[in-house]
Order: C-alpha cells, then structure tokens, then sequence
C-alpha cells in the first residue's frame, strides 16, 4: 500500500477551489474596439463572459494589458497604470470587473515588477545620468575589462530570452551596464531600494481599489539579486555566457519583501495570489513562500512539470525524452508535500510560455487528440490545487504544424534562438532541422495562435474575415472550434469542451475529496511506465483516478486496497465506462478513468 497523506490542517478558501483561466488578451478575441486591427482586445474578454460562466470559470486571469511597447508582448510595461490603445481603455477594464461581478466572478490582473519597460518613465529618468534620483532604481554596473583591455559586462549572467546574449545592456550616454535578464528593452528594478518597493505597493493598491481580486505574479522570485553579482558557474560549457539564476532566483531578501508585500497591502483585501518561480526545486524554499502561516502567496507556479523535457542545460528551447514515471513522481512529490505541511499547489500544465499540453505531454494526431485532451483534464480536475486552464486548453488547441515556416513564429524569444542557430550552423541543413523541430515541439507561440472560436473562414471568428491577424490562426480552426464542441451532440461522446465543463462541476461537487482530500499514488514511481493511478479521499467519499500516458494499451492491476465501487467517467465514452474494478484491467491508448472507491 502506498503512503497516504492526510489532509492535516487544510482549511476551506475560495481560492482553493476556484478555477482560475488564463487570458492572453492579443489572441484571444479581436472585436476592432482595440487601436491594432486583428489585435484581441478587452472588449474581446467581455463578449465572452456568459462562456467563462457556461465552462465553470471563477477567476479570469488577464496576461498584460498594460501599456507598453510591446517588445516581450506587454510584459515590458510602460505604465502600470494605463491600458494599451490596442486592447482598450480603463474605462474598458471597469466594464470587465464589472461584468464579472455580475456573474459571480472575479479579474486576476498580471503583475510585473521584477523590470519595466525601457521606455517607463522610471527608467528613461534612470538612464538620464549617474546623479539623477531614480539613478538606483535599477541595477547599474560599470564595465569590467579583459586582457586586452576590451569592454566586457560586469559579469557572466545570459540573457533568459536569448541565452547567447549577455543580461547586462550597455548604455553609451552614461558609459555603464545596466540589467536586463529578459531583453535589453526590459531593465531588472532594484527591489534594495525602498523607494522601489513603496511604488510596487502604490500600483497593487491601485488595482485593488479598482475592483481586481489578486495578482500572478510575474518571475517574482527573480526581485533580490546576490550582492555583488558573482558570475555564474558553468553549465553550458562553450557558451560564453551563462545560465545565471543560481544568483537572482530566490536571492536573499525575497521572502522579506513578499512578506512587506502582504503585510502593508495584500492582507488589506481578500485576494488570490500565484507567483510564477522559475528555476526553484527546493521543497523548503516552496514552502517558505506558500506555507500557510508564512504570510507571503497563496500558491506559486511549480515548474517540474512544464520543465520535463528541458535537458541540463537550463535552457528552455532543449529537448530530451522522459516517460510517464516521471509524472507521477514529480506529482507525488508536490500533491504529498503540500497536503502534508499545508501549503498548497497550483495545477496547470499550459500558460503562455509553453507548447500546447496536448502536443506536449500525449499525442496530437488527429485519431489520438481528443482523447489526449481529455485525459489530461481529467488528471488536472482530479489532483489537489487551484486549477489554472490556459486559454483554448478546453478545447484541446494543438502546436503550430511543422510545415509552417520560421516566419511565422513571432514570439522574440524562438526569433532569437532561431537567428542564433542560423548564425552557427548556416550550412549545417541537419542542425537547423533539429532546430526547427525545438522550435515546433517547444516555442511559446503555440499558445500564442489566436483562440479557435468558429469554423468561419479565414479567422476562425477571432476577428472579422477581412482582417488580417497579428498571428496566423492554426490550419484545423475547422474541426477543432468552440462553436462545434459545444453543439456537440453526440450521445456516445463528449467533445473535450463538455468535457471539461462536466469534469469541473464534477470536482466542486465533490471537493471534500477531490480538492481537499488527502492522495495516495496507486502505483509505485519506478512500476508500470505507462500507468499514473492515485486515490483521492476526503470526508465520507474517495476516488480513484487511472490514466494511461501512452499510445499503447496498458494491462494494470488494480491494487486490493483502493476499493473501486464503480467506474463513474471516462474519456473513451460520454457514460460510465464498462471495466472490472478488481484486478487486471487493460487500458487502450491515452485512456483514463475515475470511480469511485471505498473511503
């Protein structure tokens, strides 16, 4: 028999059992109301309330609407205060929580405070001269110099978004570098400087009031730096620049901060706080910022599982095979950990930094997507967390397909590795197929084509047919679109929309279980390589949940102790499935279950 974690000292909260989605608001939809054409716009957001409301939604999430140049897509912000023309207005944010409010849901707004944009008015005083007041609102260095007296960065950190770059930018008028992790037009706050913090507080102040019901927030472990900026260890050997993190991912001073944070504001208003956390495995630096009694998030992004097919290196566009043991060990690992020190999780397996989940982690053919689709919502509604569901997930939205040229990825993170690759390999045709494979099994753009609303030609009803969109909508808008999946009527099946709806209904039916309820894994990490199975049980019910991480039938046994009373869902047919409960039971490929069981 497996551990079981009790559910010690959990206690009910809202945004426990709240299904949060995610909005990216360019892609999402485009109702002309925005200062781009075929750019998604808040009006967009609103024109689908009454869908958020039919799917179970309870909080929308918007990615950045801030204004802003737009160089990283809005997370280079210029004003943390205003709207970009090209989704709208403040006046159209106060209609969206407005809206909201009307149907019992609430806006989760994107905070990003780790840097601004260059052309913030913070920075372009900053940058103005070494004596100006906000001269310390950034991270300033002079340059170092080699051997043969060549200018040279203060040290070896790499650029995230384009790892063959330094993070440090070179200012030719104030003759000094300044951070910028992400991209050059994307200067690092120094969080060291009160002044700083009190103006971070004055912008979630100024959204709470507003009517916003809490913040994801944005690299929010990257804030405190290592004094002195040391240079990283290598991991990249031949790159002359760095993977850097070791020294700005959970720096020194970062749970103080979190705690000012929600001591002087947060704490004020009952919000939902998630803090996105890259590059942290320790389960006792987790814990200090979602333990209950810490005062600091709710919950943060953990990255294990969106961080499967990384190889060592640290970068994200690198690829390597793993199997379905690992699932089950990285969510053994988190599902025990919190339940049993009282933290708690997040669940999602897609945002906008990642490939559609469906191509990722099971198969996207055209015979296996929908059941993929499904499976993968019936292990996120059946796990403990706050379920976040990525715009078009629902739907069961594919990667890009791989004919489609380089061209078309408009994301500056795969334009900068596919330059790079160009730049290194520009005869090598076997490197830069590989290189256009990462791209197409991992760039961000995936979740980027707009939202398959319709089959309506030529924009899938995104935005109107003679526009043009600022991304090219995916080649299967036809078969794969809202409209169709929820006029699906057939008796024998469910399209991955209703099924979602129903797994969501079904999981805050029954939440004493399925969202508090203590987990058991059903099969040992290193047993079968195709089987995730664990047992959730709470007070007075308890379920059983089994999945196939294959495209190959699986022969399992069910262990004696997990007690299936009755097989109740499956992603195979719309009723309860026909499958023994004791025993050998075969599993076809991407197939998964849930019954009930014995508390």
């Amino acid at each position: 028999m497996g551990e079981i974690v009790e559910m010690g000292s959990a206690k009910h909260r809202w945004w426990k059992e709240a299904v949060v989605y995610q909005v990216y608001p360019a892609s999402f939809q485009s109702t002309g109301s925005g200062s781009l054409p075929g750019w998604g716009d808040i009006k967009g957001v609103i024109s689908k309330l009454d869908y958020f409301k039919h799917l179970g939604v309870d909080v929308v999430w918007l990615s950045p609407i801030y204004k802003s140049p737009q160089v990283d897509m809005g997370y280079d912000i210029a004003d943390y205060k205003d709207i970009d023309p090209r989704y709208g207005t403040l006046g159209d944010v106060d209609e969206l929580i407005a809206g909201l409010k009307k149907r019992d849901m609430k806006l989760m707004m994107d905070l990003v405070v780790n840097h601004t944009s260059d052309q913030h008015d913070w920075f372009i005083q900053s940058r103005s001269s070494k004596d100006n007041p906000k001269r310390s609102w950034y991270h300033w260095q002079p340059p170092k110099y080699d051997e043969h007296g060549n200018r040279q960065p203060p040290n070896n950190w790499a650029m995230i978004l384009g790892e063959a770059h330094s993070a440090w930018t070179w200012d030719e008028k104030t003759q000094e570098y300044y951070l910028a992790l992400f991209t050059p037009e994307q200067p690092d706050l120094n969080w060291e400087n009160p002044e700083v913090r009190a103006a971070v507080h004055d912008v979630l102040h100024f959204w709470l009031k507003r009517g916003a019901s809490g913040f994801r927030m944005d690299v929010i472990n990257h804030i405190s730096k290592t004094p002195g900026y040391p240079d990283a260890p290598i991991s990249s050997p031949g790159s002359k620049y760095q993977p850097g993190h070791k020294y700005y991912a959970n720096g020194p001073r970062l749970h103080e901060w979190l705690q000012a944070m929600n001591r002087e504001v947060l704490s004020q208003y009952d919000t939902i706080t998630v803090g996105e956390m890259p590059y942290v495995r320790s389960e006792e630096e987790i814990l200090k910022v979602v333990g209950a009694k810490r005062g600091e998030l709710n919950m943060i992004f953990i990255f294990e599982m969106v961080d499967i097919d990384n190889d060592e290196s640290g970068f994200r566009l690198t690829l390597r095979n793993w199997n379905s043991n690992e699932i089950k060990k990285i969510y053994n690992k988190w599902q025990s950990l919190m339940i049993d020190r009282d933290g708690w999780n997040s669940l999602f397996i897609e945002n906008h930094d990642n490939p559609r989940s469906v191509s990722r982690y099971c198969s996207d053919k055209d015979e296996y997507r929908e059941l993929s689709a499904k499976l993968l919502c019936l292990m996120q509604t059946t796990l403990s967390g706050t379920i976040y569901v990525y715009q078009g997930e629902e739907l069961g939205q594919r990667n890009m397909p791989p004919d489609w040229d380089p061209s078309e990825y408009k994301d500056v993170e795969t334009i900068n590795y596919w330059n790079k690759m160009k730049s290194l390999y520009p005869h090598d045709e076997e490197k830069l197929a590989f290189a256009k494979h990462v791209m197409q099994r991992k760039a961000r753009d995936h979740a980027r084509t707009p939202v398959q609303w319709t089959s309506e030609a030529p924009n899938a009803g995104f935005c109107d047919a003679s526009t043009t969109p600022w991304m090219r909508v995916n080649d299967d808008y036809k078969t794969v679109n809202a409209a169709a999946q929820r006029a699906h009527s057939d008796k024998d099946s469910l399209s991955v929309l209703q099924f979602w709806k129903r797994g969501l209904e079904q999981r805050k039916q029954h939440k004493d279980a399925l969202v508090y309820g203590d987990f058991e894994l059903l099969d040992p990490e290193d047993g079968h390589d195709q089987i995730f199975a664990y047992a959730r049980r709470g007070e007075g019910e308890a379920f059983v949940t089994v999945l196939n991480f294959s495209d190959r039938e699986a022969e399992w046994e069910l262990p004696d102790h997990a007690g299936v009373g009755k097989w109740v869902a499956g992603n195979y047919t719309a009723g309860a499935p026909e499958k023994a409960t004791k025993g050998k039971i075969v599993l076809k490929p991407w197939e998964g279950l849930l019954g009930t069981a014995n508390v």
